[in-house]
This record gives structure tokens, C-alpha cells and sequence, in this order.
């Protein structure tokens, strides 16, 4: 594995067992493994480090069981709860990240199925967001051929529709909605013409095999941008007491090398858990993932957008800047 590693042809596409392999790499071989993930992230991505900011604009009530989430039906998480951000919010973080020179202002909106009505408000304020150039990607359910037709003529540019998990394994995690269905709606919308922005959680109580099924699934998809979340179990949701040990720093990285070297051009995002699990080895971690949030997770807080920035420059990388179509 060394020798493959340190000779490695990203012509050539890893096999199911390969893939595995790397995820049980020993930890004599990760320098190997850091230094291959390096020299694509550099090749695609060169120095740069796409920063994100997230808003919560709709948050809970969602009708959907995913068992990780604190927006859940079965969830008893301490959120706040709402039907409609501010436009105050909503316009305010957006022109945080106009101020900011961050990438892309990312909006998550709780719930699988939305009413026209509610699709056509959202895309008046996606065009008034547009009017400063900002980049901006839904995180949104299931929409329709039409609503989602509105949205990209309002201008939105990307959609989040995370697989979050192999299939074998989604049933353990969510029942109100399949795998299946969430790869019908990625492919309908790159039909459409959206970027797609899609990836997974890891350490909900899977195996390795289900990690690298879903990186698999993922290269056919190619999403423009793969965000790696790592479990942070929220009181009052099903994973909330799971069993975190295994998600090591090491371990996360092998995760994150294996996401890279399965889909060097896309965006790597290391999303929730980034603060928690990479503490401290931010310059290893930049090597590998070219991509980040600033400024928390929905309902889960995160590192400061100032902190954040200054972290990316003391680790060697640059700050990207893409937030106008001026660029």
C-alpha cells in the first residue's frame, strides 16, 4: 500500500476493496496517505480554502425522522423553532458574507415537501440576495420539477442534498424517506442545471464498507462540493448517546483522504465536527480538505468567522474569495 500510495495514478479508480483498505490503513502509512490527498488538493484546489457561512431558515418542525438531527419529529432538542427567518437575519448574513469575502452564503431550510407559495417567497429573497453577486446554495427537501425551476431562475446557483450514508445502512438512520429517493432528486436537479452540493455524516453507527458505498455512489454523482460531517450526538435526538470513541482524528482523516482521492475535483468540505475532532492539526487538515464552515451548523455553534480566517492563514492557506460573479 505504501509503494501504490507513493506512486499513486489517479487515473486509475479505486476499487470497493481498495477503498476499505485505506480506511484500515495502519498509522505508519498515513503520512503516505496525507502526502497523495496533498498533491491532489493542490493540483484542483491549489492554496485556497472556500469558507462557507450557514443561516437556519427554517428551523424545525420537520416532519421527517433522520436520527441525528435536532430538527427531527422524534427529536426533543432544545431549538429554537420557526417558520421564516427575519429578513433582517437573512439579508444581514448575507451581507456578512459580502463583507467578509467569504465563498458562499449556504441556507438550510428544515422540512421535506414545501408549498409553491412557499418556494416562490423564498426565491424572491434568493433574487435579492443575488442582487450583491453572493454564491449562494439551498439546503432544501424534495422539490418539485417546477419549484425547483423557480429557484434557479431567482438564481440560485447550488443545491445541498447530502446521501448522509450507504444505502444499506440509510433505513437505520432515517424511515419517513429513502436513499433512493434522495438520489432521484440530486440527479433531477443536475438535470435542471444546479451545482449540486452532497455528502455524508460519519460515525452514526455504520461500518467502514458503508462509508466507502456512499463515497462510491458519490464519485457517479460527482457533486461540485462533498461536505464530511462527523457525528456531534445532540441531547434529545436517537444518536445521542452513540458511541464516538471510534471517530479519532486519524480516523476522520483517513475519511477525508479517501473522499479526495475518490473525487479530486470536488470541493472536500470538512463540515460539523471540524472544530471538535481537528482541534489543533489544522495545517494537516488543510492539506486534505479545501473547504469549510465558518460560524456553526444550523442549530449547532461553530468557530468565528475572524477565528476562522485567521486559523486558515496560520496554517499556510488562503482565505478564497468568490462571493461576486466579478471574480
Amino acid at each position: 500500500m505504501k509503494e501504490w500510495l507513493k506512486h499513486w495514478d489517479e487515473t486509475k479508480r479505486l476499487t470497493r476493496e481498495e477503498a476499505i483498505k485505506i480506511l484500515n490503513l495502519p498509522k505508519e502509512d498515513m503520512d503516505d496517505l496525507i502526502a497523495c490527498a496533498y498533491a491532489l488538493r493542490t493540483k484542483y484546489k491549489g492554496k485556497k480554502v472556500s469558507v462557507q457561512l450557514l443561516t437556519n431558515v427554517r428551523s424545525g418542525n420537520c416532519s421527517q425522522n433522520c436520527a441525528y438531527c435536532a430538527q427531527s419529529c422524534e427529536s426533543h432538542a432544545a431549538i429554537e423553532k420557526y417558520r421564516r427567518v427575519s429578513d433582517e437575519k437573512l439579508y444581514g448574513d448575507n451581507d456578512l458574507v459580502d463583507d467578509k469575502h467569504l465563498a458562499r452564503h449556504c441556507i438550510g431550510l428544515s422540512g421535506i415537501q414545501f408549498s409553491d407559495a412557499e418556494i416562490e417567497d423564498l426565491a424572491e429573497r434568493i433574487r435579492e440576495m443575488k442582487k450583491k453577486g453572493t454564491q449562494i446554495c439551498c439546503s432544501i427537501g424534495f422539490l418539485t420539477e417546477k419549484q425547483a425551476r423557480l429557484l434557479k431562475d431567482a438564481g440560485l446557483d447550488r443545491i445541498n442534498h447530502n446521501l448522509n450514508s450507504s444505502r444499506r445502512f440509510y433505513p437505520e438512520i432515517c424511515t419517513t424517506h429513502t436513499y433512493e429517493q434522495r438520489v432521484a432528486n440530486i440527479h433531477m436537479l443536475q438535470d435542471i442545471g444546479f451545482e449540486i452540493c452532497s455528502g455524508g455524516i460519519i460515525g452514526m453507527g455504520e461500518r467502514k464498507e458503508d462509508v466507502v458505498d456512499m463515497l462510491l455512489d458519490l464519485r457517479e454523482i460527482h457533486p461540485e462540493s462533498v461536505p464530511i460531517n462527523f457525528l456531534l450526538p445532540i441531547p434529545g435526538t436517537r444518536l445521542a448517546d452513540r458511541d464516538i470513541s471510534g471517530l479519532t482524528p486519524e480516523y476522520c482523516m483517513k475519511v477525508l483522504c479517501l473522499a479526495r482521492l475518490m473525487i479530486p475535483t470536488s470541493d472536500i468540505r470538512c463540515a460539523a465536527g471540524r472544530e471538535v475532532y481537528f482541534k489543533g492539526i489544522e495545517p494537516t487538515l488543510f492539506k486534505v480538505v479545501d473547504s469549510i464552515f465558518a460560524s456553526g451548523y444550523l442549530t449547532a455553534d461553530g468557530q468565528g468567522i475572524d477565528a476562522t480566517m485567521q486559523m486558515i492563514r496560520d496554517a499556510g492557506f488562503d482565505g478564497e474569495i468568490e462571493s461576486t460573479d466579478e471574480e
